[in-house]
């Protein structure tokens, strides 16, 4: 489908410039985009403005209601919307309704909160007098968003952006504007007031570099690659905006000696080849100690390779391509890299697959493992954001973890293993935001905070109670009927 721009209520089309959006599975233009820049943006922002003030005004409550109501249009066109995500970015057909069903979940969650938005009451020092605080909105709230989540990500920012009171204005990303397109629709069509929720397609160098910087949006989420969250915090920060960036990770699974290897492997390969490898969550580095290494590699690689790559929307496809030519060529790199780095050895995969006709002008990449591969190098050290997994070998759990921590990112991490001590040692001891224990590492639930330290992100979080504190701000109240002066810290 065609992607539209939502301004102050109005939609309208590509025209003039505008943006290809291609099947990452045939190669073939199915849709296009405006490629909008800063005279939209500030159009935008001016009608977020506006109809922020009215929104701010309606009841929590009442906002979580027409939230209700967005879960309920997306359940119903939960179909049509899966296929746009395989369509667009090419999921297989369990992860595409599956990430439709995230923001459906998102938007249950977030209307509930409209009751909640808890403040705090606390005694206060001083007789005959109340202390406590409220949540209030912060304003205009810019998003900018990625392909590999086109219509969960939208909704993690913006459904607790709207029910603090905030409007929205929402710069997805180029490859998937149909999907973010369609998710708007459904805001629309449950009630969302005109000009509350707008959406404006560009490229972030135009579109994106507008809004980071606009002086009326004191609020910017960021999703993305590292250099590009760098660049919206050099922007952002001397504007003193409220910035959330999300940056990726380079993940770890811990394999003690004990675990079952029959689930680590189902473990593995669901978290190093869900969406083709392309998740900031994605597990590229599995840890596992001397006893279990050996038969690790054989039958991780086994499954690898056991996977079955085609379209997304077929039954049984297990792998489905990268979202265009350029994550094609940037795994080719990788794997280039890896081949000639030290005595990291490629056990399978590592190319382009042989495919139908009708697939041959795809962007598939074979599901690809490495083993051998020491800490220092770059396939173990850098984001690849494709279908490529690092088998190490270490000496137990302590060198693990020191392995596991030893990236500059820090979003998830996992250990499978049957003891109770050694899971909690992990957990303790991982420096990540996320930890599965008898696990991989992606599966997140929308009700629990999402994020990463170090390069991973700069301190927020997505989801959950924590994914309002973005959009938010505290104000704290004193109520003095005393019928005199009180001086805090002095009348005492």
């Amino acid at each position: 489908m065609d992607a539209k721009n939502l301004i102050g209520g109005v939609w309208s089309g590509p025209k003039g410039k505008v943006q290809r959006i291609l099947d990452p599975a045939t190669g073939k233009t199915i849709g296009k985009a405006p490629s909008s820049g800063a005279k939209e943006i500030h159009a935008a922002v001016a009608a977020a403005k506006e109809a922020q003030r009215g929104w701010a005004a309606v009841p929590a409550p009442r906002r979580g209601e027409i939230l209700f109501q967005v879960a309920r249009v997306m359940e119903a066109r939960k179909q049509e919307l899966g296929r746009l995500v395989t369509a667009e970015m090419g999921k297989v057909k369990a992860e595409a309704l599956g990430d439709v069903q995230e923001a459906i979940d998102m938007a249950y969650y977030m209307a509930g909160e409209g009751r909640r938005l808890f403040g705090a009451t606390t005694p206060s020092e001083l007789p005959h007098k109340l202390c406590f605080t409220l949540r209030e909105p912060v304003g205009v709230c810019g998003l900018i968003t990625p392909w590999n989540f086109p219509i969960a990500i939208p909704s993690w920012k913006s459904l607790p952006a709207l029910i603090c009171g905030n409007s929205v204005v929402l710069k997805p990303s180029g490859e998937t504007g149909g999907c973010a397109t369609a998710y708007v629709e459904c805001l629309v069509e449950a009630g969302l007031p005109a000009g509350v929720i707008n959406l404006v397609h560009g490229t972030g160098e135009e579109a994106g570099a507008a809004l980071v910087a606009h002086e009326d949006v004191p609020v910017i989420s960021f999703t993305g690659s590292n250099a590009t969250g760098r660049l919206v915090s050099a922007v952002a920060a001397p504007l003193l905006k409220h910035v959330h960036l999300e940056l990726g990770g380079k993940n770890g699974i811990v394999v003690l000696d004990d675990a079952d290897i029959d689930f680590a492997v189902r473990a593995i390969l669901w978290s190093a080849y869900g969406t083709s490898g392309q998740r900031c969550t994605a597990g590229s580095r599995v840890i596992a100690t001397r006893g279990i290494y050996a038969q690790l590699v054989e039958r991780v690689a086994a499954g690898a390779k056991a996977l079955k790559v085609g379209h997304g929307w077929k039954e049984g496809v297990e792998l489905g391509p990268l979202v265009r030519p350029e994550a094609v060529a940037k795994v080719e790199r990788y794997v280039k890299i890896g081949v000639e780095e030290d005595k990291a050895r490629l056990v399978t995969g590592g190319k382009r697959p042989k495919l139908p006709a009708a697939l041959k002008q795809g962007f598939f990449f074979e599901p690809t493992v490495f083993a051998d591969v020491t800490p220092s190098m770059r396939i173990a050290q850098e984001e690849i954001f494709g279908p490529v997994t690092a088998l190490m070998p270490v000496k137990d759990l302590d060198e693990a973890i020191e392995v596991h921590n030893g990236t500059p990112f820090g979003l998830s991490g996992a250990i499978i293993t049957r003891d109770l001590a050694s899971a909690m040692k992990a957990v303790r001891a991982f420096k990540t935001g996320i930890v599965y224990v008898h696990n991989g590492t992606i599966g997140a639930e929308v009700h629990l905070p999402f994020g990463g330290v170090k390069a991973t992100g700069n301190g927020h979080r997505e989801a959950g109670i924590a994914g309002i504190d973005l959009f938010s701000e505290w104000k704290t109240v004193y109520i003095d009927y005393s019928g005199g002066l009180q001086r805090a810290q002095i009348d005492r």
